[in-house]
């Protein structure tokens, strides 16, 4: 089964007409030296009268005029910030050395899970420095020069655009890639003839959330009509997204329309096929639930030219086809069964009376299911670490993959006819490295394993269980140098998302590599919204109870400072994202937290999200301010809203100017509030990228740029300089 895309993703201003405040070096309310005090003058910005009535409320938003990104004066404001900031981060004496190191230990040879395909293998590598990976191909079992077969790299003169997805039709002569330019999730599909390397003339224009699904001469997908005329394509919400299917060598305007819904503006219709291409499998979204709908369409059957079969009718579940045996569907599903399961669903009579349930739930979460070489090799997550188990087609256990250690392993993908796949190994000390697995004897080789300027040994990583305000025990990941002293002193960085049914597993970051080698401890608990633990974990940490994600955030901030591995002052908090705005409503409701925080991509603006792009796409994680109930809620926590005059950590918001996902107004307005509000000594910056979205595809030189940055910010308002011995 070509897998799909699941669509994922998530005040009290002051009066006057303009802000403007200078921070001189003081201590006043921290034990930082006055030494680490880099005087700051923020840019002023003009504050209008604009007030919003939600239900009888009124809510000021003076800073709406930042949600326009073309507009000059938010152009220039946004240049402004940024003298602001790369005029501070300039001062920090050690920022040079940082920079330097991360590029040493960055220039080192990455490569991706390789795909198999008519006998030859495809896969990615980046040399080490290289601003995207390159896409290599090579006869499987020999040991040659790998051929390049695709380099990003020539995309773009700056490296700014990035190969977003690649996939292979079924005989193997032809593979459909998608590019995305400047960290957009706009995509541009076109074809390779594999047989001769050499591009077709195919360009397919504003794909976004999608796949390419072979049939025959061509393949299915799903995009949305071009913007109108003056839409602003990065910030203008997407509607009535729809399904094409694309002959090679065909205009895209004479692509045939193959599922749309006039009546239903918001949600996604994506599909995939079989691997034998019998079925077409459509899956649809509402914008409101947080499931999807199941249907499928038999491509052998005549009868069935033009329409689908109803699998699964509710929107309240979550169902993927993981392939099919015959006339018959493998469904991973968590309809009754919040941790997952897969049954076996006929389309003749798909009654749920008549499923065969394959895999049934167990105490461990599945999260996915690959149908290869005759078997079903399920990931399950046992505290937020990775279990391998093969089975049978028809579920019977044949035996468990032997791990090198605690981590997480991806990959496992291939034909029914395979014998062998490969899969990649990481965990937070462990670089990723990729293995070549034979499934009937059970044996795993190393296929290619990197070499980083790095000793992994000294480092030791543990699991920790801590109660959260209500008494939930929340896991959490610890990872420091074997033999650190638990005396309230070391630097720590607090990373975590809570959303969306995202679990948060071990992995390899050669960025965090810096942190941990200059003392530095890590720290990632796995809270709820995530889905370490299923649907109930998830619920648990969705609308009506996203603080429960909060408070079990600032309960592990407690915990590290209680069991002494550090203490405020040294305490930065990060996430990105949904994890933006876990650090953003942290640092609201509790600004005493820590000493540092990093709001990355952060949903800011809890009234106004659905109103962006694909945001609408998140009321089932947040609810919508269109509801009344919904509304009171969001206001509780929502962080722009929720600045009022404190003295507020040192803050660096990061965000990017081509995030067409979470739009750069919320971080504009939550910069420009925050440092308005701010009443202590510490820095309030905004560090904006150009040419970047939202985080995927971002070149390996804005990524070193932006590390080096992040922790000179964090080791200069600690009061450390990690290079003084």
């Amino acid at each position: 089964m070509q897998k799909r895309l699941l669509p994922a993703l998530v005040l009290m201003l002051l009066a006057g007409c303009r802000s403007s405040q200078t921070y001189s070096p003081s201590t006043a309310g921290t034990s930082i030296p006055a030494s680490s005090r880099i005087p700051v003058q923020y840019p002023e910005t003009r504050k209008s009268d604009h007030v919003d009535d939600y239900f009888g409320t009124p809510v000021p938003d003076p800073y709406r005029w930042l949600e326009d990104p073309d507009s000059p004066e938010t152009k220039a404001w946004v240049t402004a910030e940024n003298k602001t900031s790369f005029g501070y981060l300039e001062q920090i004496p050690f920022r040079d050395k940082i920079r330097d190191r991360l590029t040493t230990i960055w220039n080192y040879e990455r490569f991706g899970v390789p795909q198999e395909e008519g006998g030859q293998l495809y896969f990615s590598k980046n040399d080490g420095l290289q601003n995207q990976a390159v896409l290599y191909t090579q006869q499987d079992g020999q040991e040659g020069q790998p051929d390049v077969l695709l380099d990003p790299n020539k995309f773009s003169a700056d490296g700014t655009t990035a190969l977003a997805g690649t996939f292979f039709s079924n005989e193997h002569r032809y593979m459909a890639y998608a590019t995305s330019g400047g960290g957009s999730d706009w995509q541009k599909y076109k074809v390779m003839d594999l047989k001769t390397r050499q591009p077709l003339t195919d360009e397919l224009n504003w794909v976004k959330v999608s796949g390419a699904a072979w049939y025959k001469d061509g393949f299915f997908y799903s995009r949305y009509d071009a913007p109108k005329a003056g839409q602003n394509s990065l910030a203008g919400k997407n509607e009535y997204h729809k399904v094409y299917y694309h002959k090679l060598g065909d205009a895209q305007t004479k692509d045939r329309l193959v599922y749309e819904d006039q009546k239903m503006a918001l949600g996604f219709r994506t599909v995939g096929t079989t691997e034998d291409e019998r079925f077409l499998v459509l899956y649809l979204t509402d914008g409101k639930a947080d499931g999807n709908r199941l249907s499928v369409r038999d491509l052998t059957d005549p009868k069935q030219a033009d329409s689908f079969t109803p699998l699964v009718s509710s929107y309240e579940h979550n169902n993927s086809v993981v392939g099919n045996i015959g006339g018959q569907l493998l469904v991973l599903t968590n309809y009754k069964a919040p941790r997952y399961r897969v049954v076996l669903i006929d389309p003749k009579k798909p009654q749920e009376t008549n499923w065969k349930e394959v895999l049934p739930q167990t105490e461990q979460k599945l999260e996915g299911v690959d149908q290869v070489g005759g078997y079903l090799v399920a990931s399950y997550l046992k505290d937020a670490s990775s279990l391998i188990k093969v089975y049978t087609e028809k579920g019977e256990f044949k035996h468990d993959v032997a791990l090198p250690a605690i981590g997480t392993a991806a990959g496992f993908g291939g034909k029914r006819t395979a014998k062998t796949v490969y899969y990649a190994f990481t965990s937070f000390t462990y670089p990723t490295t990729i293995y070549k697995y034979d499934i009937a004897s059970n044996t795993s080789t190393v296929f290619r394993a990197p070499k980083v300027d790095v000793k992994p040994e000294d480092y030791v990583t543990s699991q920790v269980f801590y109660a959260s305000k209500d008494g939930t025990k929340i896991p959490m990941f610890i990872t420091h140098k074997k033999g650190v002293k638990l005396n309230g002193q070391n630097p720590t960085y607090l990373y975590a998302y809570g959303g969306f049914n995202v679990s948060l597993t071990p992995s390899f970051s050669v960025a965090r590599m810096l942190w941990l080698e200059n003392g530095g401890i890590l720290a990632i608990p796995n809270l709820r919204g995530g889905g370490e633990y299923g649907e109930g974990w998830h619920k648990a940490g969705m609308t009506p109870n996203k603080q429960n994600v909060f408070d079990d955030f600032i309960a592990a901030a407690d915990y590290l400072k209680v069991q002494g591995y550090t203490n405020t002052e040294r305490l930065a908090i990060a996430g990105g994202s949904n994890g933006g705005l876990l650090v953003g409503a942290t640092m609201t409701q509790r600004p005493d937290l820590c000493g540092v925080a990093f709001p990355a991509v952060g949903v800011m603006d809890m009234l106004r999200y659905q109103k962006f792009t694909i945001g609408w796409n998140w009321a089932p994680e947040y609810g919508t301010s269109d509801s009344y109930a919904q509304f009171q809620n969001l206001y509780k926590f929502s962080p722009l809203h929720n600045l009022k005059p404190a003295a507020y950590p040192a803050t660096m918001i990061t965000t990017a100017d081509h995030d067409d996902r979470v739009v750069p107004a919320h971080s504009f307005k939550f910069a420009a509030t925050l440092q308005a509000a701010n009443t202590g000594p510490r820095p309030q910056l905004i560090r904006v990228d150009v040419n970047a979205g939202h985080g995927a595809g971002k070149s390996t030189k804005l990524q070193i740029q932006e590390w080096a940055d992040i922790w000179s910010f964090a080791y200069q308002n600690m009061g450390l300089n990690p290079y003084k011995k």
